[in-house]
């Protein structure tokens, strides 16, 4: 039953079916408002899956689809970047960190490069592989990278749990976490960039659940919809939510009930916010946005390494990177002088191009005209 349900949504001639009839209702669009309708993507996933799939090219002359700030390597502001390589310089510690993370140029060098010098930075697939580290090396401070959205700080919380109560001291989080209503608000409220509504983040999702997103409907009279990563699913969810804007109905859609429900995951949202707390956090191209990201509380500072070790960093360095407009779906990746020229994915230097979620990486591999 499951291979067969995972086969429909591969099926190319189902997906063909649909995105005619997207390509209708983006016509009608057109014809009712005089302007594409404009989606915004605040997934990382989704920005890959559009342009790997190839409905982002096949769409470009029916639907405007921005990519935005979904990318948790790429929204991680520079002094933040900088702070975390600082941290390899002691000896006595360990920095653990996500794959992306290590390739991230920072002002003088990336997590890679102070590796090759013979600092200690490992590569985890988990914090709870770090919290194990820690336990191993008790004579070293091991410190975990904590980035990333409502789908990874409940397991930084759990990796937190796991510490408490094995009583382990030398372990603790460098967090730069990042919250999704913030920035959509954020986004809405600059107004910046035009949008008709959005194509909501699916993991993301299944933490904070559908209802989550309900303020985008009654506050800013736009739709939503919570789509899937398959092509059929990415083609049905346009499909949907072209459907109750041209009834002007605006509506928060959920198109992916198999793994989101309406409340959440309830146990997730507990636990990350038994062990944090709403925090003012720079976004890289979109500065300080209050209440966007979530920090320790103060009884947790002994996981907190901000309050263990007092980092110093120096002049963040300027480039003519634009990943930060990027971000905010005000540019795309052939508008930056460096993109596929001085910047390309051997040799990055900005985190859209580094990350396997980022814009740039998508354009690279998928969308680039050679």
């Amino acid at each position: 039953m499951m291979q067969e349900t995972l086969k429909k949504l591969h099926d190319q001639k189902l997906s063909l079916e649909i995105l005619t009839e997207v390509k209708k209702l983006a016509k009608q669009f057109y014809d009712k408002y005089g302007h594409k309708p404009a989606f915004m993507e605040v997934c990382g996933s989704h920005t890959m899956a559009l342009a790997r799939t190839g409905l982002k090219h096949a769409l470009e002359n029916e639907i405007q689809l921005i990519s935005g700030p979904g990318c948790p390597v790429c929204v991680t502001d520079q002094k933040d970047i900088d702070a975390m390589i600082a941290l390899t310089e002691d000896d006595h510690r360990i920095v653990c960190s996500f794959g992306d993370m290590i390739r991230v140029p920072g002002s003088k060098q990336s997590l890679m490069e102070a590796k090759t010098e013979g600092r200690d930075v490992r590569v985890v697939y988990s914090p709870m592989d770090a919290v194990k580290i820690a336990q191993d090396n008790p004579d070293k401070e091991v410190v975990f990278l904590g980035i990333g959205f409502e789908t990874t700080i409940p397991i930084l919380a759990a990796a937190v749990q796991m510490a408490e109560r094995e009583k382990i001291s030398n372990f603790s989080l460098w967090t730069t976490t990042k919250l999704v209503e913030p920035i959509i608000r954020a986004l809405l409220n600059e107004g910046e960039v035009k949008l008709d509504g959005f194509i909501l983040p699916g993991h993301v999702s299944i933490v904070l659940g559908a209802e989550q997103y309900k303020y985008i409907p009654t506050e800013y009279h736009k739709s939503g919809v919570i789509s899937g990563f398959e092509p059929v699913e990415l083609v049905r969810g346009l499909y949907k939510i072209l459907t109750v804007l041209l009834e002007d109905q605006p509506m928060i859609i959920n198109d992916h009930t198999c793994i989101v429900s309406e409340k959440g995951n309830e146990v997730a949202k507990h636990l990350m916010h038994h062990y944090f707390e709403p925090v003012d956090e720079a976004w890289r191209g979109m500065g300080v946005v209050l209440a966007s990201g979530l920090d320790f509380k103060s009884e947790f500072d002994a996981f907190n390494a901000k309050k263990k070790f007092h980092i110093q960093i120096g002049e963040v360095r300027k480039t003519k990177c634009i990943c930060g407009n990027i971000l905010k779906g005000v540019a795309s990746p052939p508008d930056c002088p460096l993109y596929a020229q001085a910047c390309t994915p051997s040799r990055p230097i900005g985190p859209c191009m580094v990350s396997g979620e980022g814009t740039c990486a998508a354009y690279y591999q998928y969308m680039r005209e050679v």
